[in-house]
């Protein structure tokens, strides 16, 4: 499988991207995804100025072969919140933020829920709201591969 190298200065660019398409003032939660949707998470975080960062964590790969199953690990506390934006790094398959969408929207039905992605893969069974580039490859991570 052909693999795309994804730097920090790219990211970088590609997160003013995605920062000018998000609603100013909509949000007051952020769910990074862990582990690849968390670094974007902390980024818009500190952009949006949203301190209420919580986390998810989901398991559908392992290195790059997929799982039958997703597992996902809920420690959010969403009582008060009322407009979270889901962020991820990428929709592949689109299966984890597929399944993770479906169980916050039962799981708070007080809060309205929004999603947002680096890539986006047009054959994913889910598209983010928001997302900034169409993925046609694998996408190696700068946080991925710079830290191995």
């Amino acid at each position: 499988m052909e693999k795309k190298y994804y730097d920090y200065k790219e990211f970088q660019a590609d997160t003013k991207s995605l920062l000018s398409k998000l609603p100013q003032n909509r949000f007051d939660t952020i769910i990074g995804i862990a582990r690849g949707g968390l670094t974007l998470a902390h980024m818009l975080s500190e952009a949006l100025d949203i301190r209420n960062v919580q986390t998810i964590s989901t398991q559908l790969y392992d290195e790059t072969q997929k799982r039958e199953h997703i597992t996902v690990r809920d420690l959010c506390s969403l009582e008060e919140s009322k407009n979270i934006l889901v962020v991820d790094d990428i929709a592949d398959s689109g299966e984890t933020l597929k399944t993770l969408f479906n169980y916050l929207t039962l799981t708070y039905p007080q809060a309205h829920f929004e999603t947002a992605t680096l890539f986006y893969k047009k054959s994913s069974v889910f598209k983010p709201d928001y997302w900034v580039k169409e993925a046609h490859s694998w996408i190696e991570f700068f946080w991925e591969a710079d830290f191995k």
